[in-house]
């Protein structure tokens, strides 16, 4: 073997880790696009609750913010500090709204994926798994300061609910590590049955328990409690493990879409969930 193949060999790993996890992020993106029925979210049936955004422009906005994904591994793995990793974020936020006309599909996803990918770049070892626990463990040791000093998002909706509400969101949830990630959506994915049902059993489970600033801006506090009412119901009736949870799920999607209600947060968690799901080894 000549010198330049051995110096191949060696740089290989870490530039396979990150587009692995650059794909692993792709892949819970449209998983979350394509799981149905999600309550007031967009799917590939229908728009939900939006009348400014649908499938088509979702699918537009993932190719166009997915190669950030990779670039976000590679700076973890380098020990990027926040200052980086937000100018990724940003890079890919113009990104998505180039792709879409204007039009926020994905600044959740964005952040919150984003993070998860980074500290998957920080933790890949060539050949060996990544902890369980180990992504989100990694996002709060490594930038929860910076997290948590970041910029409010000026009159971004979610900002505004978070300012008017008092809520944590986004910024409280990855500080922490993703403690709703761990403790709600993943035990939810892996108990139901694989497949689209884990996914939507994922969902309303991370519906129920989300402090959602999405629900918070469109429907007040009395629009979020209505929805985690629902989830909840929805789950102590059986969930998808129950026959017939398909029209039981179309019904409260189409209550959520009567109230002009759209869980977000829950989707972006639902993309962190599964992308944390392949990207993990299992306990």
């Amino acid at each position: 073997m000549s010198a330049g193949a051995s110096v191949a060999v060696r740089t290989r790993p870490q530039a396979t880790d990150a587009c692995r996890i650059g794909a692993a992020a792709e892949a819970a993106l449209r998983a979350e696009l394509a799981a149905w029925p999600k309550p007031g979210l967009v799917s590939h049936v229908d728009a939900g609750s939006h009348d400014d955004m649908d499938a088509t422009s979702f699918e537009a906005s993932i190719a166009a913010i997915s190669p950030f994904f990779a670039d976000l591994a590679r700076a973890g793995a380098a020990g990027a500090g926040m200052g980086r990793l937000r100018e990724i974020g940003l890079a890919a936020e113009a990104a998505m709204l180039r792709a879409t006309g204007g039009v926020n599909t994905h600044r959740g996803a964005i952040f919150g994926l984003g993070l998860l990918a980074a500290a998957a770049g920080a933790r890949a070892a060539p050949g060996g798994p990544i902890p369980p626990g180990a992504l989100g463990a990694h996002v709060h040791a490594a930038w929860r300061g910076g997290i948590l000093a970041g910029p409010a998002g000026g009159h971004r909706p979610g900002a505004a609910a978070r300012r008017r509400y008092g809520a944590g969101g986004a910024p409280s949830e990855a500080g922490a590590g993703f403690p709703t990630l761990y403790a709600v959506g993943l035990p939810a994915l892996r108990r139901a049955a694989p497949g689209n049902a884990a996914h939507v059993a994922a969902c309303m489970a991370l519906i129920a328990t989300v402090e959602d600033t999405n629900l918070l801006h469109r429907g007040g506090p009395g629009g979020a409690s209505f929805a985690q009412a629902a989830a909840r119901g929805f789950l102590d009736e059986g969930g998808t493990d129950r026959p017939g949870w398909e029209l039981r799920a179309e019904r409260m999607h189409r209550a959520f879409i009567a109230r002009h209600l759209s869980p977000g947060g829950a989707a972006d968690l639902l993309s962190m969930t599964l992308f944390v799901d392949a990207i993990e080894a299992r306990p």
